[in-house]
């Protein structure tokens, strides 16, 4: 499978970073070129940032309405395991490989849920995000938020033969990948939290789920 290689840039040290994120989607990503956009574009254009942007884009797609395409849900938890494990082992550069990053999705479905999104985070960012127990932004400390990311992508998979479940450890992710965006420990805490909660409840759902489709 052939792998590319995604330029990140550690995140700039400040709280205003989710902003800057849909505004590089919105003048680094042309919406106006085709029906269908590549998942791999829409990265790339939040890219130069590192993990935490990714981790957050890669969330607000598996909740968005395009998680209804068949094979969305798997592909997004796919992508949210290979950047967890890439945190875990310290990696500076994340690789993804080429076969997901070709995924295409709606144009139009995706601006529109971007452009609904976007007034939500700017308030985050306004009343409720700060730079607070940074250290957890950075190793060692990160990798412990990294296996908790890899927790959640793995619970989607069996969650995702149960309808609206997988929403779960998406909004998880998302939390965590604001936290790393900006540099907020309290925000990757909560993310942790929700991690913990989803696996105790999602378990027995999860092995119920499997058997009863296996």
């Amino acid at each position: 499978m052939a792998i590319v290689s995604v330029p990140v840039e550690r995140a700039a040290a400040h709280p205003g970073g989710l902003s800057d994120i849909f505004d590089e989607l919105q003048h680094n990503v042309d919406w106006d070129a085709q029906e269908r956009i590549r998942l791999g574009v829409v990265l790339s254009a939040v890219g130069r940032r590192t993990y935490g942007p990714l981790l957050l884009i890669v969330g607000l797609f598996s909740i968005s309405p395009i998680a209804l395409i068949p094979g969305v849900t798997w592909a997004c938890a796919a992508l949210m395991l290979l950047l967890g494990g890439q945190m875990a082992l310290g990696m500076s550069t994340p690789w993804l490989p080429r076969a997901l990053l070709n995924l295409r999705v709606p144009r139009k479905l995706l601006g529109r849920f971007l452009n609904k999104t976007r007034p939500h985070a700017q308030r985050l960012e306004e009343y409720f995000l700060d730079e607070r127990l940074c250290f957890l932004t950075t190793p060692p400390a990160v990798l412990l938020v990294a296996l908790f990311v890899v927790a959640a992508a793995l619970v989607t998979f069996p969650l995702s033969f149960i309808p609206f479940t997988p929403l779960a450890p998406s909004l998880a992710v998302i939390v965590m990948g604001i936290g790393m965006t900006a540099r907020d420990g309290v925000w990757l805490i909560l993310g942790m939290a929700m991690v913990t909660a989803i696996l105790v409840v999602a378990a027995p759902l999860a092995a119920g789920a499997i058997s009863i489709v296996f």
